[in-house]
């Protein structure tokens, strides 16, 4: 990680931009990947797999023999993780549901929302180096208290040739039933436009690399609503004295190690913490089992350092992590001043990982300073808010005029022929 001191304004913007953010050739290739995929489907896919991971997709759908021999590859204590994990996040997802509101906003007029599920969902699961049953969780949970009618699920197959035995495991305990051997941006593209084998679907939920970002977010252009934009990993650690560089360094280091194009961030106002950090960072990298990677991740890292913990918000706010930790004295008087951030993990004893796997929030969340508009998933993420009314006679009569007075105002005479019909005040 490389230290900056007291960094002017000018170069926080800088300072702030993803190695992975803006990058023209992704999308060129991106765009390529999508056309093969919309016109040529399930053919398509294979050449790709054969292409980009250099082997063929063994069997696209999977079924009732693959999701038993998933269940008995899965280790007991993985199992009973799943369910206690599992436990958490429906609690708390399920505190999230939302009913209809009705209210009579004048005399005979009565509007309601009503919550509606989204009827197909296609979930994306990241595999390779890291198959993240976890999301599998955090997707298929809500969807499912959601209501939606029909889950898909796209995920990588793993060097062996099959999709990795805790993803299939934690999506048939979940009641997914279809899912299909296809990851990256193809993947994303088989779902929003549908192949002979792979349903096309209303929504795609699901983090991923930089080309499964840029499929999301082209294809939501004209072909399909997705959750968010939600990239390469990221965190950010705000901290100061009292933090212990262990902590610290073993969360940054939780983060770097998704990939090569995570990012992880500390800012501090203590000089002599960042080294200590850094000397840790050292220290723990050497003893994972991702250290490549995670180096690599480091490598494009950055330490900030302030005297003022006024900048130190400030930074965080341009920045706009997808996960905040804030390790100080007194966490939630900054906490109080944080608005962009997708997840703030509180105090010491919060690590990061502790949201990706089991303490029931969500950990799918926008990355990239998305979080500056973007929420991460919730019940919401699931359901439309469809508007209903009713309007009695008398309670048109009485909007009567200010609907006539505003149409006629505008130039629309036909809305206001509407109501002047419907009273008799025209033929």
């Amino acid at each position: 990680m490389e230290t900056y001191i007291r960094p002017e304004r000018s170069l926080w913007a800088e300072l702030c931009r993803r190695p992975s953010s803006r990058n023209p050739l992704v999308e060129e290739r991106v765009k390529a990947i999508i056309e093969r995929v919309r016109t040529g489907g399930d053919a398509q896919l294979q050449k790709l797999s054969e292409e980009i991971d250099g082997r063929k997709i063994e069997k696209l759908a999977l079924g009732a023999e693959d999701f038993a021999e998933a269940e008995a590859a899965v280790s007991p204590q993985v199992k009973e993780a799943i369910a206690v994990a599992a436990a958490n996040i429906k609690a708390f997802h399920l505190a999230q549901k939302s009913g209809a509101i009705e209210v009579e906003t004048c005399p005979g007029v009565r509007c309601i929302q009503k919550p509606v599920p989204i009827g197909k969902v296609g979930l994306y699961i990241p595999g390779g180096t890291a198959p993240l049953f976890s999301t599998v969780l955090m997707l298929a949970i809500p969807a499912g208290l959601a209501g939606c009618r029909e889950v898909v699920l796209c995920t990588p197959a793993g060097k062996n040739g099959k999709v990795s035995p805790e993803v299939l495991y934690a999506a048939h305990w979940c009641g997914i039933g279809k899912v299909y051997a296809t990851g990256g941006a193809q993947a994303i593209a088989a779902m929003a436009y549908g192949t002979e084998t792979i349903p096309k679907v209303d929504k795609i939920f699901g983090p991923g690399n930089q080309y499964v970002t840029c499929a999301k977010q082209l294809l939501s252009r004209d072909s399909v609503a997705i959750d968010m934009p939600a990239g390469p990993s990221e965190v950010m650690v705000i901290a100061d004295a009292d933090a212990d560089p262990r902590f610290v360094a073993a969360d940054l280091l939780s983060q770097a190690e998704h990939g090569r194009d995570s990012q992880v961030m500390l800012v501090c106002n203590d000089p002599d913490l960042a080294v200590k950090v850094g000397n840790e960072l050292k220290r723990q990298a050497g003893a994972t089992d991702r250290s490549e990677l995670a180096t690599e991740a480091l490598e494009k890292s950055r330490c900030i350092v302030f005297d003022e913990t006024g900048d130190m918000v400030e930074f965080a706010e341009c920045y706009a992590p997808e996960h905040l930790i804030i390790n100080t004295a007194n966490p939630w008087a900054i906490c109080s001043c944080i608005t962009a951030a997708g997840s703030v993990f509180i105090g010491r004893y919060t690590p990061e990982s502790a949201g990706d796997y089991a303490s029931g929030t969500n950990h799918t969340l926008p990355t990239c300073g998305w979080a500056r508009s973007y929420s991460g998933v919730n019940m919401d993420s699931f359901t439309r808010k469809m508007t209903i009314q009713e309007i009695s006679r008398e309670g048109l009569e009485g909007l009567a005029p200010t609907i006539i007075s505003m149409a006629d105002a505008e130039g629309l005479r036909a809305h206001a022929d509407a109501v002047r019909i419907r009273l008799g005040m025209k033929d």
